[in-house]
């Protein structure tokens, strides 16, 4: 299609030059002007005529149309080809210019992966990836694709997440570790346990919000759209009065409608149309290099206006991976606990469960565990051979009337008893990210003011963690509709755009009203990443701090156009209304400051 649109462009030159080379012969320049003029101009003024179909009338076609077969009417047949040619090399220079900021973007849907090899029956087949089912066993060679988002259950290798993440770091992973669709595999056979399905594949996701980047319009954008419609017909009532009432009053109707077409031409908006639209897809584009994926250009132009940011805790600014601590025995030894512990919570599947096994090396006789229990917001209860072993938070050794000395410790604390007596307790804590440690002082070199947590955790922990972060305000033990009631609190007393950043599913209610929804992308649940404007698809909320930069730069480049292309617009529509300016200077005004426009819009990508 672009090479096509190149030869018709350089068709058209050909005779267009034929034409002024011809000149002196007459009807032999005039039909090459004419086959220029066609060549290059058909689809707008085909365009032009169907709009009047729908009576939509005023828009640029329309306006290049009458203003180029006015053009030839009164002779001035250069200048009327020179309209359609130039806008046409405009329009060109555009997609190539929409080309390399969409190759930004398109490049991530070549990690889709439409095979996979799945074990069935002990023997390895191909088959359609979206025909796999969760918990079903994957095999994945070097130089593959991950088709589906896992589990690794053999081997180890390095992943490439470049593509995915932004990283061009390659990635360690072994036994136990999630991998997600996407990431190519660079060493060894991997075998993958599945964990969601095709559609809900993190490369779907990604793809599913590719196909939603321009459904949102900015502001800026609405704003030209509405000025278009004021302004289009206003301008060609003043052409029409600029051609009619001075000949009427004055005589020399051919110099005033010449100044009308020169005023028509000088009228099209073309520079605005274009730019605006390509400098927000190039700043989408310049934030996906990086591994940020922003929805729409609506969300682009909010994220520049961001002040203050709203945290989540756990996942967000930690790890979300609780680490054993201490184990801080009563009456038994330290090994004698954790056994105790590991087989405690050996059926629980949660995190706090998944990090006491993990530390334990022992092997687990499970005819010894019976009478297995949860007690809802108290923990477990079960036998264990002869022993009866409570685990769990502080209620379950007030359930049991033991009286236990409060810990001081920051952390989550799991409480034991046997049979009746105390037996001590281990401390889980959640790291926090080594990313999260300069993030305050990143963010506010790029001008956000006001930090905040909200956080469903203890107090003791919440305070802990922003007191080493640098953030003052904070709020702990929430359910997710506390923290959306804080987030419209701050949003009430803001004058700026208020973000929210998070990643588990709890968080897809708060991020659903914020301003701005921000969610983690490699861990963040489905619902999250569903819910939110920006993903952040490495995890690191560092860049967070990049994409204000990137949205900003673009915001102060789409002004840069929306100025230059008014005022030349304004000035050479004086002049022509003088008679000063020619049709030369309004192909200028229109055509010359698009490219320029264009142009300018390509250095966000730099």
């Amino acid at each position: 299609m672009k090479d096509r649109q190149l030869m018709r462009i350089l068709f058209s030159a050909v005779f267009f030059l034929a034409g002024f080379i011809l000149k002196s012969l007459g009807v032999v320049s005039f039909v090459c002007f004419a086959i220029s003029y066609f060549v290059i101009g058909y689809d707008i003024i085909w365009k032009a005529i169907k709009n009047c179909f729908h009576l939509e009338l005023f828009d640029e076609a329309f306006l290049m149309t009458i203003a180029t077969i006015g053009a030839f009417c009164i002779g001035e047949f250069p200048e009327g080809v020179a309209v359609m040619l130039f806008f046409q090399i405009g329009e060109y220079i555009q997609d190539i210019a929409m080309n390399r900021s969409r190759k930004s973007i398109t490049h991530l849907m070549e990690l889709k992966v439409d095979m996979a090899t799945v074990v069935r029956e002990g023997k390895e087949e191909s088959i359609a990836a979206e025909d796999v089912d969760i918990d079903e066993i994957i095999v994945v060679k070097p130089g593959e694709k991950i088709p589906l988002d896992g589990v690794v259950l053999e081997g180890s290798s390095t992943l490439d997440t470049m593509s995915l993440t932004g990283e061009s770091k390659p990635l360690l992973v072994r036994k136990d570790d999630v991998v997600l669709s996407g990431s190519i595999n660079m060493n060894q056979v991997l075998k993958i346990k599945v964990t969601s399905t095709f559609e809900n594949s993190t490369v779907s996701k990604i793809l599913k919000m590719m196909e939603e980047i321009d459904q949102n319009k900015a502001t800026t954008e609405k704003f030209i759209t509405r000025f278009s419609k004021v302004y289009t017909p206003i301008v060609v009532i003043l052409a029409f009065l600029l051609a009619t009432v001075p000949s009427i009053i004055i005589g020399n109707p051919n110099e005033w409608i010449y100044r009308a077409l020169v005023f028509l031409v000088i009228s099209c908006p073309c520079a605005l149309v274009l730019s605006i639209p390509l400098g927000f897809f190039c700043g989408i584009g310049k934030s996906s290099k990086h591994g940020i994926l922003v929805k729409n250009s609506e969300a682009m132009e909010k994220i520049s206006k961001i002040d203050t940011i709203v945290f989540d805790k756990t996942g967000t600014l930690t790890e979300g991976k609780f680490k054993v601590n201490q184990i801080c025995p009563e009456f038994l030894k330290e090994e004698e606990l954790l056994k105790i512990a590991a087989y405690a919570e050996y059926y629980s599947n949660h995190p706090i469960a998944l990090s006491i096994k993990q530390i334990y090396t022992g092997e687990i006789d499970e005819s010894q565990i019976s009478e297995y229990q949860e007690i809802s917001g108290r923990g477990i209860k079960v036998k264990i051979g002869k022993d009866e072993v409570l685990a769990g938070n502080e209620k379950i050794t007030e359930a049991a009337k033991l009286h236990v000395p409060k810990n001081d410790v920051m952390g989550t604390v799991v409480y034991f008893v046997i049979n009746g007596k105390y037996a001590g307790y281990i401390l889980i804590s959640d790291e926090i990210k080594e990313d999260s440690y300069s993030l305050t002082q990143r963010l506010k070199q790029v001008g956000v003011k006001h930090f905040v947590v909200l956080s469903g955790d203890h107090e003791s922990i919440v305070s802990s963690v922003c007191q080493k972060l640098g953030i003052e305000e904070f709020h702990s033990r929430l359910l997710p509709t506390d923290k959306v009631a804080y987030l419209k609190k701050l949003e009430t007393s803001s004058k700026e755009t208020v973000a929210f950043v998070g990643d588990g599913m709890n968080d897809a209610l708060v991020l659903a009203s914020a301003d701005v929804g921000i969610s983690l992308g490699g861990i963040g649940s489905d619902a999250a990443i569903e819910a939110s404007d920006m993903v952040l698809m490495n995890d690191r909320t560092s860049l967070i701090a990049e994409a204000i930069q990137i949205s900003k730069k673009t915001q102060k480049i789409i002004w840069q156009n929306i100025i230059f292309a008014i005022s030349i617009k304004v000035l050479v529509l004086i002049l022509g209304s003088l008679g000063i300016a020619n049709i030369w200077s309004a192909v200028f005004s229109d055509v010359g400051v698009t490219v320029l426009a264009v142009m300018n819009s390509i250095r966000i990508l730099k």
